[in-house]
């Protein structure tokens, strides 16, 4: 099969981004709208094919799936092991990772046709958008850690092009540094695990790397580092950045903040694409996280998974920024992703978790993209992002209440959405794999249920604010795209994952566990209702509540106060009790030995300069003087 032409998936966006960014002053913002839309149906068209392709007409291999190479170039050579290719690599996660960001790059796309309309840098948002989109492309098909480490970087100068888009606002500038600061941070981690992986496991390429009969996983053991492989160490340290990128627990604190960019932003960014790249980047090295060490970096990567969804939901339940109630939502849907790989195995059935895991991925793209975009749609019509200010808004917006609560439907595992088949394989794998996650997974349901509907009562009933201005529908450019992801957020549950997407790439007839799977809806539905209760209509149930908690309803309010933890860390501790006295040692130790050196040199120039001033009659002095001395010398004393 020649899949030789999907080197066109990375070539259009990035030509798309440097035409509109060569051009910007030449260019209508009319058109370079139209141009970024023809450019990514494009890509997505190609995408589309290279799925149909893959999983219908390919031809399996002793029942497998198999790799296959777009396009592969050997850039550099260390060993004849060790070198750095740039390719494409097609295989089942990359194909539903290609259908997964070209369709929500494309939503994204008409949808800002009509958000950012009349926007003073609506060219360059369509130009940060192609480069985003050739960033995360060249991530999910990159062939070896080199060019995924290549393209991670590309991603989060992207999304921090995009968070800080208004560089006019102080927050977003802020927020922009701050996600660009955190995820770099992660990412030191991740680059300090690649070279440990190429120098002790002798490859950088995942098709070396995951052979499960090769030197990486048989080898695992010769050499060790407090009590733990070099190897485990080495994968931990790529979670590492895959947990920055993915806003996990304790590295989450950046993605409420980049809720600062446009909306659209948020769709493609913080719902579908770039946070799900730490969950990509476990899936694509599963072989080793599972067979090193019987798994000792996928219980961590477990156990940051169940805490970060539980955090998450917890904090999401007392926000009153739309954006941030789903940005906190993202985050515990990764959790969820994260903690199903953690609890996967490898081989059939027991690679469920596996396979729920990049399922619950394909789904929450769609679910949670059209989330933050009916919430765009909402914050276009009332001009604010908070709960206080809506209510009553379903006789206004139907379509952007309707798609809505499809969305919210789906993430809470209504039956028979998406987000219920996936969900359901998530928790049947924990259940089978380790109880105490099971009853975190279950629990961070119900949580999830009930935060989604305080938000669509909140929003679309509740109380009947009194507008400024009569809100009204967005127009079709806005309501199309959310309409064909409401029908996403259902028909991606019906899709084949079972037989496409497992880790031993030979699949399984999946059914669904209705016994499990009935446990899990009563869990939501009991969610919704109380949300029912308390926001379906004007009450005092909240209010009460919050003061029942009182400390908690506070802690959980002001995000456990992790922002105010960094900063007494960075601050007082790195700032005041490590960087201080060190800055003070550099100024007055280093640089004043640098300057007294300078000085002395200054002034004993100052002191002989006058020995070459150029004037003959000081020579002739220095000279009869000089041999004045000379006769005293011999006479007097020789």
């Amino acid at each position: 099969m020649d899949f030789s032409y999907t080197i066109y998936i990375l070539i259009i966006p990035i030509f798309t981004f440097l035409f509109l960014g060569f051009f910007y002053n030449k260019i209508k913002p009319i058109v370079s709208g139209w141009i970024g839309v023809a450019a990514l149906s494009v890509v997505a068209i190609l995408s589309y094919y290279t799925a149909i392709q893959y999983f219908l007409h390919v031809p399996k291999v002793d029942g497998a799936f198999t790799t296959f190479y777009g396009f592969k170039y050997n850039w550099m050579n260390f060993t004849e092991t060790l070198r750095i290719d740039m390719g494409v690599m097609i295989d089942p996660i990359s194909v539903m990772m290609l259908v997964v960001v070209s369709t929500i790059s494309l939503m994204v796309h008409i949808y800002s046709r009509g958000y950012m309309k009349g926007d003073r840098g609506y060219t360059r948002f369509f130009a940060f958008l192609s480069l985003f989109t050739f960033s995360m492309m060249g991530l999910v098909v990159a062939t070896n850690l080199f060019q995924i480490y290549i393209f991670w970087e590309l991603v989060g100068l992207s999304s921090f092009l995009l968070i800080g888009f208004y560089y006019e606002k102080p927050s977003a500038v802020a927020a922009a540094k701050k996600a660009f600061i955190v995820t770099r941070f992660a990412d030191l981690g991740f680059l300090i695990g690649i070279l440990l992986m190429g120098y002790y496991g002798g490859s950088y390429d995942f098709m070396t790397l995951n052979d499960i009969n090769g030197v990486a996983i048989s080898n695992w053991a010769s050499h060790s580092f407090m009590g733990l492989s070099v190897i485990t160490w080495a994968l931990i340290l790529m979670f590492m950045g895959g947990a920055g990128k993915s806003a996990m627990f304790p590295l989450h604190i950046w993605l409420p903040d980049a809720m600062e960019g446009p909306t659209p932003v948020s769709a493609l960014i913080h719902a579908a694409t770039m946070v799900v790249a730490g969950v990509y980047l476990v899936a694509r090295m599963f072989p080793m996280f599972h067979f090193v060490e019987n798994g000792y970096a996928l219980h961590v990567v477990a156990w940051v998974g169940a805490i970060s969804t539980l955090i998450a939901a917890i904090i999401a339940l007392t926000q009153y920024d739309i954006k941030r109630v789903l940005a906190f939502s993202t985050m515990s849907q990764i959790g969820y992703m994260m903690l199903a790989l953690g609890v996967s195995g490898y081989y059939e059935h027991e690679g469920v978790g596996y396979m729920a895991s990049m399922w619950h991925l394909f789904t929450h793209a769609m679910f949670k993209a059209l989330l933050f975009l009916a919430a765009g749609s909402v914050i276009h019509s009332v001009h604010s992002n908070f709960m206080q200010d809506m209510g009553g808004l379903h006789k206004y917006m139907k379509i952007t209440s309707i798609t809505f609560l499809i969305a919210a439907l789906s993430i809470s595992g209504f039956p028979f959405t998406a987000g219920f088949f996936s969900k359901d394989e998530i928790l049947l794998a924990a259940f089978k794999h380790n109880k105490p996650i099971y009853f975190i997974t279950l629990f961070v349901a119900g949580l999830t249920a009930f935060y989604m509907f305080r938000l669509y009562f909140s929003i679309f009933w509740g109380k009947k604010t009194e507008y400024e201005h009569t809100p009204h529908e967005s127009p079709w450019s806005m309501t199309l795209p959310m309409l064909f992801l409401a029908f996403m957020s259902i028909a991606s549950g019906y899709l084949p994952m079972t037989e496409w997407l497992t880790p031993d790439r030979v699949g399984f007839h999946g059914h669904v566990n209705w016994g499990m799977a009935s446990i899990a809806v009563a869990v939501g539905l009991i969610g919704i209702i109380i949300a029912y209760v308390f926001y379906k209509k004007p009450t005092n149930y909240p209010e009460r509540i919050s003061k029942a908690f009182g400390r908690l309803y506070q802690w959980t309010f002001r995000k456990f106060y992790m922002d105010e933890l960094y900063l007494f860390i960075t601050k007082k501790i790195i700032f005041k009790r490590i960087a201080a006295p060190f800055a003070w040692f550099d100024r007055n130790v280093v640089d004043g030995t640098m300057n007294l050196i300078g000085n002395s040199t200054v002034r004993g120039s100052k002191l002989i300069k006058g020995l070459q001033s150029g004037k003959i009659q000081d020579y002739a002095l220095a000279f009869v003087g000089g041999v004045f001395v000379l006769v005293l010398i011999v006479l007097y004393i020789w």
